[in-house]
């Protein structure tokens, strides 16, 4: 299965890029295709309805991944309650076409204990997108955070067994509805 993940910072070496960049890893040794798109390194113009981004490799390689991709993950950083506005503005450049029916997958990473509000809207616009919220989503809050500094996860650590929780029912999902989506083709 291809999935896409979209780390949603515009900060180098922000605590949720590194979360998803966790996230990646634990996907591919499952066996499955990841296709991570860092708007960071491959940073969107500002979405503006009345322009063309034909020429703008950056729009046209995210648009394309998440196109072809059988469910994605969006993370992002909470700022002031909220996604980054660097992720939604990403998020403005596709339609249902790109979303609908994938699971999608919730993440973020919060100064605070954790990061709810912003799951809470990323929800909302994969809802909007005609998209499958993963019923689990993960929040990395405050301390939990420098766990993801380390070059590799402990297995035994409580976050570890919580990423492999949150991605067993995602994965699951994104098998299940892939599986339909063949069976009626």
């Amino acid at each position: 299965m291809k999935i896409s993940i979209i780390a949603g910072s515009n900060r180098k070496g922000a605590s949720s890029t590194q979360v998803a960049k966790v996230l990646a890893r634990t996907i591919q040794e499952q066996g499955h295709e990841v296709i991570f798109i860092d708007l960071y390194e491959k940073p969107m113009p500002l979405y503006s309805p009345d322009l063309s981004y034909a020429n703008d490799v950056n729009v046209s390689d995210m648009r394309k991944a998440v196109l072809s991709s059988q469910a994605v993950v969006l993370a992002t950083p909470e700022y002031h309650g909220s996604v980054s506005g660097v992720l939604k503005n990403a998020l403005d450049f596709m339609n249902k076409d790109h979303f609908s029916l994938k699971p999608v997958l919730a993440v973020s990473s919060s100064g605070g204990d954790v990061g709810v509000s912003s799951l809470q809207q990323i929800q909302a616009i994969v809802r909007n997108l005609h998209g499958i919220n993963c019923p689990e989503w993960l929040s990395v809050g405050g301390a939990q955070r420098s766990v993801f500094e380390q070059p590799q996860l402990d297995p035994e650590h409580e976050m570890s067994k919580r990423i492999m929780r949150v991605l067993g029912t995602f994965l699951a999902l994104a098998d299940q509805l892939s599986s339909k989506s063949c069976a009626h083709s």
